[in-house]
């Protein structure tokens, strides 16, 4: 028997790597003769990188960037061969990388996501892969572009200050500055939502409370977005405000939509196809695919559903694990008519968010066992 674990990461507790082990270890105590393929994902998020590096062979390179709030970090980005590149915004400019109480969007910038991009420009790269996706920041990618070259002013012509306080103050756009390498550079942007910019589905309302961010603070944030969309289509002719996707990273992929001619595509698809997906599933009986939270977010381009459809077209059973799953019929309907069979919470019983994201390998490899167990009963 074969079974294709393929996973994402949890996020804040444990990577697609350690998750996809975990699984695999509580199938194999039950049934150790299965054949298990390991086969870690991403989105667009976290881990996109290390996906990608993997498939091809690539490697890593670090450097000093700046982080969401400011402070030195040690990012990387993925060379997967001379002239192509992979980068997460997430690397510099995640939600990882501030602690919890220190969340801050209002003032998080994306400078960082810049700065790796300009490392892989100067060592040769002219295909750039964006992971969007696991953000710390709600600044349109005002950060990003400021790295870049882009010029961000105030009324007295000064560059405006970090996050959405600072582009709060944002009154001309000036693109005199921007790296001119960046024109011979092609951005393949993996967005794993379709969220727009701004309004009840944006970038502030969806994504900003995780974040920090209270219900004041996401209206003035929505506000700046929305005000930030018009100067860009008054300066540059882009209306990006309402196009899917641009919300993706607390409005970086607006910012790579209208300033670096990016094209937006569902990330999964990206890794799946990097991994070879179709070849993985040959010969399969099931796939065991999941996340940190399963739910309506999950089947708007999130993994499990991508990993469904793909099984689902290769006639192979899916069913997902969760730390979180919903409850809602709907829901599960609509999980159901994507591809995944069932969905299975990891959680022995009623625990607390800390308790849940450190007991996550054990409650994982507990799930994989009883789920092995099952599927040996059925076959009896």
């Amino acid at each position: 028997m074969k079974v294709v674990i393929a996973p994402d990461s949890f996020k804040e507790s444990l990577s697609a790597e350690a998750v996809a082990r975990a699984l695999a270890e509580g199938w194999r105590s039950i049934s150790p003769d299965t054949q298990l393929v390991e086969l870690p994902l991403a989105d667009g998020g976290e881990g996109t990188t290390g996906a990608l590096v993997a498939a091809t062979g690539g490697d890593w390179v670090t450097r000093l960037t700046t982080g969401p709030l400011g402070e030195p970090v040690e990012a990387f980005w993925g060379r997967l061969d001379a002239s192509r590149a992979v980068i997460e915004c997430a690397a510099a400019s995640g939600l990882d990388l501030v602690p919890r109480a220190q969340r801050d969007p209002w003032h998080a910038t994306t400078r960082g996501t810049g700065e790796l991009i300009l490392s892989a420009v100067e060592a040769g790269a002219r295909h750039i892969i964006i992971g969007l996706g696991g953000s710390a920041t709600n600044d349109g990618g005002a950060g990003m572009l400021q790295a870049l070259g882009v010029g961000l002013l105030d009324d007295e012509g000064k560059p405006i200050g970090p996050g959405p306080a600072g582009l709060a103050n944002l009154a001309r756009i000036e693109l005199d500055g921007m790296d001119r390498r960046l024109t011979e550079v092609t951005f393949e942007v993996a967005c794993d939502v379709d969220n727009p910019l701004t309004g009840p589905e944006g970038a502030s309302a969806v994504f900003g409370p995780q974040k920090g961010a209270d219900d004041a603070l996401v209206e003035k944030m929505d506000a700046v977005l929305a005000r930030f969309a018009r100067l860009i289509a008054s300066s540059l002719g882009r209306e990006v405000e309402a196009t899917p996707g641009a919300g993706a990273a607390g409005g970086l992929g607006a910012a790579f939509l209208a300033f670096l001619n990016a094209e937006l595509k569902p990330g999964i698809e990206i890794i799946l196809d990097a991994v070879d997906m179709d070849r993985q599933l040959q010969n399969a009986q099931l796939v065991i695919t999941g996340e940190g939270r399963i739910d309506t977010q999950s089947a708007r381009g999130k993994t499990p559903v991508g990993v469904a459809r793909r099984a689902r077209q290769k006639k192979v059973p899916c069913i997902a694990v969760g730390g979180a799953v919903p409850t809602e019929l709907a829901v599960l309907k609509q999980l159901e008519e994507a591809g995944i069979a069932a969905v299975f919470p990891i959680l022995p019983g009623v625990v607390s968010l800390d308790e849940a994201l450190a007991d996550a390998e054990r409650n994982l490899k507990l799930c994989a066992r009883n789920l092995a167990a099952y599927w040996r009963c059925r076959k009896v």
